[in-house]
């Protein structure tokens, strides 16, 4: 049997036990950082030099400085940008897709393959990246790329009676008052600045820069390969090289117009046929200047009059409608149900909001 004075001292000492933890852990509710740090997932942090490196990369080099406000606020969406990122890697990791050495091995290889050794040294530099990192952004888009494919595409399904629905009640849309064509581009810019968007984070930065370049997807189209899968390698307009350079239906009229030159070219060619290299001019003075080189696709030539649900011609254009439409909406209702889920902490939004406008 214990004595007093020992279950006294045992009290005692259990109670300063308990008192250490309890400070413990509401220290642990409002954790120090290191500005290093500038946001966490699930206790993963993401740091202030990927930030950087996705600032340099965003904005480039420019004549005019950007305001503290403006850098901020790119830096916050960047931030933002990464966060949904790192959220969408670790639910992949969850479910066993990321990306193997084998995948992106061989997708550096496909990147490789327009340059020699030397000329794609000079391109990760210029983008500020090494090998490895350049190898981990490979992974991160195979990854986010699997995980899309399981947990959304593999789940639209587009039924004959829904196809039919949308007919009956967008019948108006298919009654064309004049040709459309369907068209896709591949742009190149001699511009030595600008924001890309395509899978290589590749920029030309010069006209004989962008020549060669332009010349290069010209010996890919001719060996064979895909229009959209180049423009998404390779394209600078940032608008279009992610969907493949999809310009969707233009009217003839305004193409005939706006842009005779282009027309000219796709008003001669068959469906799946592409242009020659066209150049991209702007006014200047009495004169026009080149500002880059595109290729054109002709998609499809849709010709005056009601389309009928029969054409299968619209038969694909109303299913590719609305699997983008579900897929839209899966993606938001998927990325929220993840971010509900997940624990961030954005320690730049804190800092800004704590210091306010400077």
């Amino acid at each position: 049997m214990l004595s007093g004075t020992n279950h006294r001292s045992i009290s005692h000492r259990a109670l300063t036990v308990a008192a250490a933890t309890m400070v413990l852990a509401l220290a642990g509710c409002n954790p120090t950082h290191s500005p290093d740090v500038l946001a966490t997932v699930n206790g993963k942090r993401i740091m202030a030099a990927d930030v950087d490196r996705v600032y340099k990369q965003t904005v480039g080099d420019t004549s005019q400085t950007p305001s503290s406000e403006q850098t901020q606020i790119v830096r916050l969406n960047i931030l933002h940008s990464l966060i949904d990122d790192e959220i969408l890697q670790q639910r992949a990791a969850k479910l066993n897709l990321v990306a193997t050495d084998e995948e992106v091995n061989a997708k550096l290889t496909d990147y490789k393959a327009p340059y020699t050794e030397e000329e794609f040294n000079r391109k990760l530099k210029e983008k500020g990246l090494t090998l490895d990192e350049f190898k981990e952004d490979i992974r991160r888009t195979l990854t986010r790329n699997k995980l899309i494919n399981k947990e959304i595409e593999s789940k639209i399904t587009i039924t004959d009676s829904e196809i039919t629905d949308y007919y009956n009640q967008h019948k108006s849309e298919f009654n064309l008052i004049e040709p459309q064509y369907h068209l896709a581009e591949i742009v190149v810019t001699n511009q030595p600045s600008g924001q890309v968007n395509n899978l290589q984070n590749s920029k030309a930065t010069n006209d004989a820069d962008a020549k060669k370049k332009i010349q290069l997807i010209r010996n890919h189209l001719d060996s064979g390969e895909e229009f959209s899968s180049v423009a998404m390698s390779y394209s600078e307009d940032p608008s279009t090289s992610s969907n493949g350079g999809d310009l969707g239906f233009i009217l003839e009229t305004p193409l005939k117009t706006e842009h005779p030159d282009v027309y000219a070219a796709v008003s001669k060619l068959k469906a799946g046929e592409t242009t020659e290299t066209l150049p991209i001019t702007v006014p200047q003075g009495n004169s026009k200047k080149v500002v880059g080189y595109a290729i054109y696709q002709l998609i499809e030539r849709r010709a005056a009059g009601q389309g009928q649900l029969s054409d299968p011609r619209v038969q694909q254009s109303i299913r590719q409608q609305l699997r983008d439409s579900h897929a839209q909406l899966l993606q938001l209702a998927y990325d929220e149900m993840l971010h509900d889920e997940a624990k961030v902490h954005n320690y730049l939004a804190e800092d800004i909001l704590k210091k306010g406008v400077q």
